[in-house]
C-alpha cells in the first residue's frame, strides 16, 4: 500500500496542475467561459450536462452557492465535448511547455499508470467521477494518454476519499477546515477558492473544536488520529487499481513518476492562483 500511495503522489502533479495552468483559462474562455465556470463545467463534463447538485455531490467541498453560480448556465454556453477537448488540449499544452514529452521513461510510465487505471475500471462501483472519466475514450497522443491515465486515477482515489469522509461524519466544510488546519494547503486559500462564507467556516470549525479534533486553529491529537485514518482508509481503497501492478510494479511507477512530478513542479504549473 506505501509503494502505491507513493506511486500515486508522485505522478499526481501530471495530472492536477490543470486546475491551475493558464492554458486552461484561456482555452474555457475562448469557448465563453470564465472563473470558476470553466472549472466546474470542465471537470464535470464527463457527466455530460451535470447539474449543480450532481457537481456539489461529487466535488463535495466548494459551497454550493460558488457551484450553482456557473451551472446549468455554462451549458447554455459550451457542450461537455467541448470542454472535454479544452482540457485535454490544455493539458497537454502545459505538460509541454513543462517537458513532460522529453522526460525519459515516458512510455514505461505511460504503460505501468495505464495498466492501473484500465485495472481500477473493473470496480466503478460507488465511484461516480471516476466512471464517468473512465467512460471516455483513450487519447491518441502519449502526453495526453499519461494525463488520462493519472486523471483517472486520482478521480478513482478522490471518490474513495469521499466515501471515508461521509462514513466518519466529516462534511464538506470539515473536511476543508481539516484539510488547512494539517498544512497541506494554506488555509487562505481554501476560504477564498471555496467560497463558503466566513460565519459557516467559523461555526463548522467551533463544531470541530466542541468534537476534540481541532485544538485552537491546528489538528488536535484526536484530529491528527483522525486524519491519518481517513488517509489510510482511502489508500486502502485506492489499492484495487495499484493491485494489477504488484509490489514491484508500483515501486517502478514510483521511482519512474519523480521526474515528472518533478518537472512539473520546476515549471511553476502548480503555482497557486
Amino acid at each position: 500500500m506505501r509503494a502505491a500511495r507513493q506511486a500515486w503522489r508522485r505522478l499526481e502533479p501530471v495530472h492536477s496542475m490543470i486546475y491551475f495552468v493558464p492554458e486552461g483559462g484561456r482555452r474555457y474562455a475562448e469557448l465563453g467561459l470564465k472563473g470558476m465556470a470553466g472549472y466546474f463545467a470542465s471537470r464535470s463534463a464527463a457527466f455530460g450536462e451535470a447539474s449543480a447538485d450532481l457537481v456539489i455531490a461529487t466535488f463535495y467541498n466548494f459551497h454550493p452557492g460558488l457551484v450553482r453560480e456557473a451551472l446549468p448556465a455554462a451549458w447554455d454556453v459550451v457542450t461537455p465535448r467541448q470542454m472535454l477537448d479544452a482540457r485535454r488540449e490544455a493539458a497537454a499544452a502545459a505538460l509541454r511547455r513543462a517537458g513532460i514529452h522529453e522526460v525519459a521513461g515516458l512510455d514505461e510510465t505511460l504503460g505501468l499508470a495505464r495498466r492501473a487505471a484500465e485495472a481500477a475500471t473493473e470496480s466503478v462501483e460507488g465511484r461516480p467521477l471516476f466512471a464517468a472519466h473512465a467512460a471516455l475514450p483513450w487519447p491518441e497522443d502519449t502526453v495526453e494518454q499519461l494525463w488520462h491515465a493519472q486523471t483517472l486515477l486520482r478521480e478513482y482515489r478522490g471518490d474513495g476519499h469521499i466515501a471515508v469522509l461521509v462514513s466518519e461524519g466529516v462534511g464538506a466544510l470539515d473536511a476543508l477546515i481539516l484539510h488547512g488546519a494539517s498544512g497541506d494547503v494554506p488555509t487562505a486559500f481554501l476560504k477564498f477558492s471555496r467560497a463558503w462564507p466566513a460565519e459557516e467556516w467559523d461555526a463548522a470549525a467551533e463544531g470541530l473544536r466542541e468534537r476534540g479534533v481541532l485544538d485552537g486553529e491546528e489538528l488536535s491529537a484526536e484530529g491528527k488520529a483522525l486524519r491519518k485514518h481517513i488517509e489510510d482508509r482511502t489508500d486502502a481503497l485506492a489499492v484495487p487499481a495499484y493491485a494489477a501492478l504488484g509490489e514491484d510494479g508500483c515501486e517502478r511507477l514510483a521511482e519512474l513518476a519523480r521526474p515528472f512530478g518533478r518537472a512539473v513542479v520546476d515549471a511553476g504549473l502548480l503555482k497557486l492562483g
